[in-house]
């Protein structure tokens, strides 16, 4: 096998990485395995390091992308438009991370968790346009990988 685990980590990650700016999805392992060619147990095992590495969060049953952050696989309450293309945020946190990450104007849609009304944040030229509401953690950032998921 050419090339050293932490190449080929970084390979996959970067692979993750591209799929979810293109599709706004997840790849799953075989989708990774025949984009990089190689054998779909090498890709899980990529996967897990890169989960323990806290550069991925697997999904518990599957062992499937979750999480790369800022992306969420799974639809949360923070969607993410930019252009033509639709992302969800796994928390306000990431949602705002995903329109600096890609240099791209974007409407984050939520809504109050106390009232349900909806909120809409305008990221234009890279900065957050003016807007009323609290951001609420919460738990303090040192705790969030105590169970991300929930967090």
């Amino acid at each position: 096998m050419a090339g050293s685990s932490v190449e080929f980590d970084a390979q996959v990650r970067g692979f993750v990485y591209q799929w979810f700016v293109d599709t706004g999805a997840a790849p799953l392992r075989e989708e990774v395995a025949h984009g990089l060619g190689v054998d779909v147990g090498r890709v899980a095992a990529a996967f897990d390091r890169l989960a323990a590495g806290r550069a991925l969060v697997l999904q518990p049953e599957s062992g499937e992308v979750l999480m790369a952050e800022p992306f969420s696989a799974v639809p949360t309450a923070f969607e993410v438009a930019c252009g033509e293309r639709r992302y969800w945020g796994n928390c306000i946190w990431d949602a705002l991370g995903i329109p600096a990450l890609l240099g791209l104007d974007a409407e984050v849609r939520t809504s109050c968790p106390d009232c349900g009304e909806t909120l809409t944040l305008t990221v234009a030229d890279g900065e957050l346009m003016p807007a009323s509401g609290v951001v609420h953690f919460a738990l303090p950032v040192r705790r969030w990988w105590h169970d991300i998921v929930f967090t």
